[in-house]
């Protein structure tokens, strides 16, 4: 397009003119989108990019109509949409990563919940199948609280049968944790 049609067409498009909009945009449209392919390869991106860039035309057209060359103020605004659209993508990354990190780490921590679930449950089991005065005493231990002296006294047995009786139960865990910690690993 030669500098004084596109003049003419911009003052008319300055005054709202849609046809000097759509001549203008017919004319500079397709070097647009080849303009912004040499830096974006998406042609989705490219054509929304461009689309945008021709919005803006539309919606500031009395500014734009007073540029000396609307050439080089179009091709302006697609610098600067390029240099958004890197600086977009930077931060969308970012917030991709920290949201890949997290989902990393929520799973890490799922997985040791569970980890942690099953191996109660495993412990569990092997306290159930002791016998049933060494359960009693291991139960009155470690989940009610007891001393071993407040043990005794309930069960009125020695204080160090008491003792005996936590430290084969200790025992028993460890070789079931020995033999099944593996799995957990």
């Amino acid at each position: 397009m030669d500098k004084e049609s596109e003049l003419k067409y911009l003052a008319e498009l300055g005054k709202g003119n849609h046809e000097a909009f759509n001549i203008l945009f017919m004319s500079y449209h397709s070097l647009v989108k080849r303009f912004l392919l040499g830096f974006i390869k998406d042609d989705d991106e490219v054509s929304d990019i461009a689309q945008d860039v021709f919005y803006n035309v539309w919606t500031h057209r009395e500014f734009v109509s007073k540029a000396g060359s609307f050439k080089a103020y179009l091709f302006r605004m697609v610098r600067n949409a390029i240099y958004n659209h890197y600086k977009l993508n930077v931060i969308r990354q970012g917030h991709l990563q920290k949201f890949y990190q997290q989902q990393i780490l929520v799973d890490d921590l799922l997985e040791e919940k569970l980890h942690a679930e099953e191996l109660g449950l495993l412990i569990d089991i092997a306290i159930d199948n002791m016998p049933p005065q060494r359960k009693r005493i291991f139960t009155m231990s470690r989940k009610d609280g007891l001393t071993n002296e407040e043990i005794a006294q309930q069960l009125n047995i020695n204080k160090r049968t008491v003792e005996n009786h936590i430290t084969q139960a200790l025992a028993d865990l460890r070789k079931i944790l020995k033999v099944m910690l593996p799995f957990f690993i």
